[in-house]
């Protein structure tokens, strides 16, 4: 079995004295899939932000690449090949297009995402280039916020709520676009609602529940396993 590309063991983190997650484990293998999912205020945006640096964990270990990452500043972490999709997009409102993916791109060994490969995964992107990015969308900012992460040419991908207030087709296009990048064998980790969804495209999923990892297992396991999906997601 591979060695975890990111591997989080006993990870607490804090906002001020309220701590929001107690003891949080779990591991990404290269060339994997998975989620992280569970209701809303349950941990998996702090998890997030912990990974990347940007709310500091202060017990546990986080290592990428078996690094330990805890500790590091976000662009630290960031510049080791964690690309992140954040929630919200977080664009760059007054560049365009081709400005937004050109000021990310990161030249890295083995990574060979380039603007015309962006672009198509995207076709909308190119035929957006010249405008700006609050001209676009939500459907637009969302792929352009993907091809901006992507263009760091990161080891690991984040999506963090990829889909969340998206027209249907756009979604669609977004999960389609997780399926090419799942077959080049990126390594990603996708927080959603769309258990149906997930499904199809990941491999392992984790459910976090008031801050702890409760439950772990393949896509087939949560599948069939309809009482988990109720008791932790609510479907």
């Amino acid at each position: 079995m591979l060695d975890p590309l990111l591997s989080l063991d006993g990870v607490e983190t804090c906002y001020g004295q309220s701590q929001v997650l107690f003891g949080v484990s779990f591991a990404i293998r290269p060339g994997e899939m998975v989620t992280l999912m569970g209701r809303n205020g349950m941990g998996k945006t702090t998890t997030v932000r912990s990974i990347m640096g940007l709310t500091m964990a202060r017990a546990g270990s986080i290592k990428f690449m078996g690094e330990e990452i805890r500790g590091l500043p976000a662009y630290r972490i960031a510049q080791r090949g964690i690309g992140l999709v954040p929630e919200g997009r977080q664009i760059f409102p007054n560049l365009t297009v081709r400005e937004n993916l050109v000021a990310t791109a990161v030249v890295r060994d083995g990574g060979d995402w380039t603007l015309e490969r962006v672009y198509d995964l995207f076709p909308r992107l190119a035929e957006r280039a010249g405008s700006m990015g609050n001209q676009l969308s939500g459907g637009e900012q969302q792929m352009l916020a993907v091809g901006r992460a992507l263009m760091t040419n990161p080891r690991l991908l984040i999506l963090d709520e990829a889909t969340e207030g998206l027209a249907p087709l756009i979604r669609q296009e977004i999960w389609n676009c997780l399926a090419r990048l799942k077959t080049s064998g990126l390594s990603v980790m996708v927080i959603d609602k769309n258990v149906g969804a997930l499904l199809k495209v990941a491999d392992r999923h984790f459910m976090i529940e008031r801050g702890r990892v409760v439950w772990s297992g393949l896509s087939a396991e949560l599948a069939a396993n309809t009482d988990v999906q109720h008791r932790y997601l609510g479907v």
